[in-house]
């Protein structure tokens, strides 16, 4: 490629990324499909590529691009024999002015943040629609595979047309429910931007960017929504930290160490812009205003120590009040803790510690840590730094945390730990597999609750009760007498008899369970936005009748999928033809390792057993309690009782 292509290249990259939103809102107008959209709109930078390196780029990029795309409209439409009933609409859409293409920007924001699909959906297809992001930089921004992204963009499209989602600005109390909707999506992107779930850095800085360049699309479409502003004003400001947020290895900084010398004025300046506009469209104050506020009093505060915490603290009351979320909450506690004293905080961060919301997230621990340290309770912090560390999937935040915790001194003969006692207990060699697996999902669940540190000898019958109310609180009795079973085990092993003395048995209930019904299953088989591995597994399971441990415990390399057969000998699984054309591309070419897989790799604190863990992808297998778990989630709205099915209820009748 030379130089001028190069550069011609880079050009309509960058009109792309501008005006890809206007020019598929605009199609979709016309033919009122949001995939064909797209494609039409792909189309015309097709032809861009192959004619502005020879006839040089247009004066107006943009209107070449419309242009263009509108003549394949027409042209689609023709080839339908549709022309004659969409002549006056087209000659009508062609001479619209730039107020109408915001409008249709507007509501294509609407369509691709739309409720029916599930929330990864809306992210994906808004940064490929609003975003005119690629499925490759969409998957480099999340770290996950690229047939993910591509999957979740085909399915959201799918089901729109499925559902007949129209392309139209809602009217009157649905808008404030959908903008929600929109303004959770941009806030979603750039929160993970902000502060990566996962990888190597503590921040991806271009989702931080397409997140404010949406939201400040949104504010110059809605003008009249302080809820807009609020948000454009809170993401403004948080991204002002961006260069003092990470130290000289990338190592977080918490805020009141940041050198607020390092923070950007200009966004500054922009987001008390933005406050400003929320404030003169008035109204009540809604979560995203109350959060802005919150972020410009740290703006106005000139040093840590001149911040004003306890207006802080009363904002956040005042959020928890209209948002009772457990984040929310956190951040209040924190908020608390420095207006009025860490004993105080902390009663409130404890609060929260049996919420199964917050069950597995790193910052609960993290938050009661710092207040215990200021409490002088050093050991306890130690402990809830290392549990926060291995809760995090995000590399720079663990090494952070584990710093945190290796500076405080540890005691001189601590004794066995939890996490050495259990590798223990499972390393025994009168236990079968099955066996080390069944334990192996109970105590990993009491390792990440209570911590890899906690010494043996302080674990009591109390911690491990509130740890099965958060865990387990709602299971069946067949799953709770289950775990109970194993703690029993454990504890009798490591001479703790009392461990599960607060743990009463429940009763199982000893009646047949009905297998779902012909009506139920057909609508489950044509649920739209299902994934392939669920769609796969409940397949398998209602077709091979099979127990759910068997057909879990199925590794790649024991199928025979010519046969329609796998597993071990003594656990012989066989299944018929709706299972024989989803397996395939279920194992996409992997040779080995468990079938079905679970969402994400382990972190180094969680790693399984080398046979769950699959050697070409990372990923461990699916767990018995997530399969159950997504499986009542999905059947609710099929159970007449709202209950939602069991796995074991997709096996037919005998």
């Amino acid at each position: 490629m030379t130089v001028a292509a190069e550069e011609v290249h880079r050009t309509v990259d960058a009109v792309w990324k501008l005006e890809s939103a206007r020019i598929v809102a605009g199609l979709t107008r016309m033919v009122h499909d949001v995939g064909l959209a797209e494609e039409l709109a792909q189309d015309a930078l097709v032809s861009a590529l192959e004619q502005w390196p020879g006839s040089g780029v247009p004066d107006n990029p943009g209107a070449w691009l419309t242009a263009v795309a509108k003549r394949r409209a027409v042209d689609h439409i023709r080839r339908s024999q549709r022309l004659e009933r969409k002549q006056g609409q087209l000659a009508h859409e062609l001479e619209r002015q730039q107020e109408a293409e915001q409008d249709d920007v507007l509501r294509l924001m609407f369509v691709s943040c739309h409720p029916v699909l599930p929330t990864e959906a809306r992210v994906a297809l808004t940064l490929r629609l609003l975003g005119g992001l690629t499925t490759a930089e969409i998957a480099r921004a999340f770290l996950v595979d690229e047939p993910t992204i591509a999957r979740r963009v085909a399915g959201a499209k799918r089901i729109l047309a499925e559902e007949r989602v129209p392309f139209e600005l809602p009217d009157g109390s649905e808008v404030v429910e959908r903008l929600s909707s929109i303004l959770g999506v941009i806030y979603l992107i750039f929160n993970e931007g902000y502060s990566a779930t996962s990888g190597d850095d503590l921040m991806r800085p271009g989702l931080c960017l397409e997140a404010l360049r949406l939201g400040r699309m949104l504010a110059a479409l809605a003008p009249h929504e302080a809820e807009v502003h609020g948000l454009v004003a809170l993401m403004e400001i948080q991204a002002s930290r961006t260069a003092a947020r990470t130290g000289p290895a990338g190592e977080p900084v918490r805020l009141h160490e940041q050198n607020r010398g390092r923070w950007d004025q200009l966004l500054i300046r922009r987001g008390f812009t933005a406050m400003l506009r929320a404030r003169e469209v008035g109204g009540t104050p809604g979560p995203y205003v109350l959060q802005a506020a919150i972020a410009v009093c740290h703006a106005q505060a000139r040093t840590a120590d001149d911040t004003d915490w306890v207006r802080i603290a009363a904002l956040y009351e005042a959020l928890a009040r209209l948002l009772p979320t457990p984040v929310v909450r956190l951040n209040q506690a924190v908020a608390v803790g420095m207006a009025h004293g860490p004993r105080e905080g902390l009663a409130l961060a404890d609060s929260l510690t049996a919420d199964p919301a917050l069950r597995d997230y790193h910052l609960l621990p993290g938050v009661r840590g710092d207040l215990l340290i200021r409490l002088g309770r050093h050991e306890e912090a130690r402990l809830e730094f290392e549990r926060a560390a291995s809760l995090t999937a995000n590399v720079a935040e663990r090494a952070f945390l584990r710093r945190r915790a290796d500076e405080i001194s540890a005691p001189g003969a601590p004794g066995v730990t939890l996490a050495r006692a259990v590798q223990d207990f499972l390393g025994r060699d009168d236990l079968d597999p099955g066996t080390i697996r069944s334990y192996g999902q109970t105590l990993r669940r009491l390792r990440l609750s209570l911590g890899d540190q906690t010494p043996l000898a302080s674990l009591t019958a109390g911690q491990v009760a509130r740890v099965f109310a958060t865990a387990w609180g709602g299971v069946a009795a067949a799953t709770w007498n289950r775990h109970r079973s194993a703690v029993r085990s454990f504890g009798a092993w490591a001479s703790l008899d009392d461990l599960a003395a607060e743990l009463d048995r429940r009763a199982e209930a000893r009646g047949r369970t009905e297998p779902i019904g012909p009506a139920q299953l057909e609508a489950l088989w044509n649920r739209p936005g299902l994934s392939l591995r669920e769609r796969t597994l409940w397949r398998l399971l209602h077709e091979s009748a099979a127990r759910v441990t068997a057909v879990l415990s199925l590794n790649v390399e024991d199928l025979d999928l010519d046969g329609r057969r796998g597993g071990a000998d003594d656990a012989r699984v066989s299944w018929r033809s709706g299972t024989a054309r989803l397996l395939p591309l279920l194992v996409a070419g992997r040779a080995r390792g468990p079938l079905f897989l679970s969402d994400r790799r382990p972190g180094p604190a969680r790693m399984p057993a080398r046979a769950d863990l699959c050697p070409e992808t990372g990923r461990r297998r699916l767990s018995y309690e997530r399969a159950e778990y997504l499986f009542k989630q999905a059947t609710r709205t099929l159970d007449p009782a709202g209950d939602g099915y069991t796995l074991r209820q997709l096996r037919p009748r005998a």
